[in-house]
């Protein structure tokens, strides 16, 4: 499967979850529902995924990743009126420490799932 595959899978399951549960649930819950149905969907999936960060050869910081899809993809989970710069920079520095190429942001708002794709290689290319 590839990258552009897994994203358009995971993204239907962010709407699949959103249309099941709505909105106002904290993050670990919608953590929670989508590990189930990519789960459904037959694709793995780890939650809370360790993150370190090198810097001459040495461990300097450890993130979690809310989710790692398909060893492909980090996936970074808000339940936020609005997605700030802040939370674009946070997946984009996943991205870079762990040298995956594909993140997604989902933000499960008031009034839909908010989708941000990150890459990379190309950080701001719409569409992908």
């Amino acid at each position: 499967m590839d990258h552009r595959d897994t994203t358009e899978m995971i993204i239907g399951c962010a709407y699949t979850v959103y249309n099941r549960m709505g909105y106002r649930f904290l993050e670990s819950v919608y953590e929670k529902c989508m590990l189930i149905e990519l789960k459904q969907q037959g694709i793995q999936a780890l939650s809370q995924a360790s993150i370190n960060v090198h810097y001459e050869g040495k461990i300097v910081g450890e993130f979690f990743a809310d989710l790692f899809v398909e060893n492909s993809v980090i996936v970074e989970l808000k339940s936020v009126r609005r997605v700030i710069q802040a939370h674009e920079v946070q997946l984009v520095n996943y991205l870079t420490a762990t040298k995956t190429d594909v993140g997604l942001l989902l933000n499960f708002a008031d009034k839909k799932v908010e989708v941000k794709r990150k890459t990379r290689k190309l950080l701001d290319q719409p569409g992908f």
